[in-house]
C-alpha cells in the first residue's frame, strides 16, 4: 500500500497542490493554469515533467473532466447530477476498468471501487489551513490516476470556497 498526501496549497494563481508520501518527501505537484477556460491542471514530478493533464470539459451535463496521459486519455471522470445523500463520481477508462468515487454527504471520504472491491481511499485531514487528504492506494493500482481523480474531485466539491 502506497500513502500520499495531496493538499492544497495556500498562496498560489490558480489552483495548485503538492503531494507527499509516507516519508513527507514531495513527489508530485500539480499546478492550474491561470489563463485557461474552466480548469486545466498538470501533473508534474519533481523535475517538472508531466505525468498527467487534468482538463475541464464545458458544456457538458454535470461536471467533467478528462485526465491526458501522454497524450492519450486516460479517464473521463464525472460527478453524478442526481444523488441525494452523498456524491458519486465515475471514473470512466479505456476499456473494463471503470471506477466508482463514492463519499459520504460531508465530502470528507471517499473510496474508489472497482466492479465493487474497494480500490483505493481519499480521507480529507481536518483542522489544516487548506484541503489537505491522505490517500492510500495498493500496490498494483495507478497512483497518478487515483491522484488525479482526487484532484478532481475537490475541484467539485469544493472549488467554489476558495
Amino acid at each position: 500500500m502506497s500513502r500520499f498526501m495531496l493538499k492544497q496549497r495556500w498562496f498560489s494563481l490558480g489552483d495548485s497542490y503538492a503531494v507527499r508520501d509516507a516519508a513527507n518527501e514531495e513527489v508530485l505537484r500539480i499546478r492550474g493554469k491561470v489563463f485557461s477556460i474552466g480548469h486545466q491542471l498538470a501533473v508534474q514530478d519533481m523535475s517538472g515533467s508531466e505525468l498527467a493533464l487534468i482538463d475541464q470539459k464545458l458544456l457538458h451535463w454535470g461536471p467533467t473532466y478528462e485526465i491526458w496521459r501522454h497524450g492519450r486519455l486516460a479517464a473521463v471522470v464525472k460527478k453524478a447530477v442526481f444523488t441525494l445523500l452523498h456524491c458519486t463520481f465515475t471514473v470512466d477508462v479505456p476499456g473494463p476498468d471503470d471506477l466508482i468515487a463514492e463519499g459520504n454527504f460531508w465530502e470528507n471520504e471517499y473510496t474508489f471501487r472497482r466492479r465493487g472491491q474497494r480500490v483505493a481511499s481519499v480521507s480529507r485531514e481536518y483542522f489544516t489551513w487548506t484541503d489537505t487528504y491522505g490517500i492510500d492506494v495498493p500496490h498494483g493500482e495507478d497512483p497518478i490516476l487515483i491522484i488525479a481523480s482526487a484532484v478532481v474531485i475537490d475541484l467539485c466539491c469544493h472549488g467554489d470556497q476558495r
